[in-house]
């Protein structure tokens, strides 16, 4: 008995607004992982004008599969190898306009192996920073009392520190470019949603960190730094014990980070603070 030979049809392109359910319904399988789009699109919707970018799906017989998002990032969602290949293709054919690839180790690093023979060389490739969560305070260090929200009228204050952590993390200043215009205005829409939090002494910040992505399922902290000078003295723990209080309190169930993983301090204080290792990101910085 001879089978009948069954076409997949498999497609890529631009979703539309009508497809929002649909794009929802993929990124919330992985709401940790996913929390960044996830949230810009449970904001902005699908209009790329409002999202800060497209979002291009992966269509298996009609239906939606997995995901990318192609803005200042580009971000892989749920990818199959089949999606990634689409992807790539599509990245390669548009030209490089973002200015990192990230996302889960996995479909980031098949990404990248396509696209870097046209894209390459990179500045700097991140292969392995572990993906860590937490769902509660510890119980054994206490919450900084001193770190709190930073006000609206406090931007003076807070940017300093904001441009001195973007780069000693990315290696760039985020001034560059546009004289630091986006990045500014990044940071006052956390200040503004009150996500952004810092321990002020002396009129200078010695602690901040922020909660960059916030959906109802998780969210994700970014940004985490202590001045030099203060660094040592445990502030590190104890103010992101302030952070999650607020988080968990205010926010989402679930917190989530990802931590380069040749910062050994810095995860030993997730750990000490109760985060859990339970996946990989990767990051291609341009």
């Amino acid at each position: 008995m001879v089978r009948p030979l069954v076409l997949t049809q498999t497609t890529t392109r631009v979703l539309d607004p009508g497809e929002l359910g649909a794009a929802l319904a993929v990124l919330e399988s992985a709401p940790v992982e996913n929390a960044f789009v996830t949230a810009r699109v449970q904001v902005a919707g699908l209009d790329p004008w409002r999202l800060g970018g497209e979002l291009w799906g992966w269509y298996e017989d009609n239906r939606l599969r997995s995901l990318c998002y192609s803005g200042a990032n580009l971000v892989p969602i749920c990818a199959t190898p089949a999606a990634v290949r689409a992807f790539a293709d599509r990245a390669r054919r548009a030209g490089r306009r973002c200015s990192s690839i990230v996302g889960a180790a996995e479909p980031t690093a098949a990404l990248w192996k396509l696209l870097e023979p046209s894209w390459g060389p990179a500045r700097d490739v991140r292969p392995n920073q572990p993906l860590m969560v937490t769902e509660k305070v510890p119980d054994d260090i206490e919450p900084d009392p001193c770190v709190r929200r930073i006000r609206k009228d406090e931007m003076d204050l807070i940017m300093p520190a904001c441009v001195d952590m973007f780069t000693e993390e990315v290696g760039v200043s985020p001034l560059a470019g546009d004289g630091g215009l986006l990045y500014q205005a990044r940071v006052a829409e956390l200040v503004a949603a009150g996500r952004s939090f810092a321990r002020i002494e002396d009129g200078k910040v010695v602690f901040k960190a922020e909660i960059g992505a916030a959906t109802a399922r998780a969210c994700q902290i970014q940004g985490v730094w202590v001045a030099p000078e203060y660094r040592g003295r445990g502030l590190s723990e104890t103010g992101m014990a302030a952070v999650l209080r607020y988080a968990l309190a205010d926010v989402s169930p679930v917190v989530s980070l990802y931590v380069n993983d040749y910062n050994t301090p810095a995860r030993a204080s997730y750990r000490r603070v109760g985060f859990r290792e339970v996946g990989t990101f990767m990051s291609v910085l341009f």
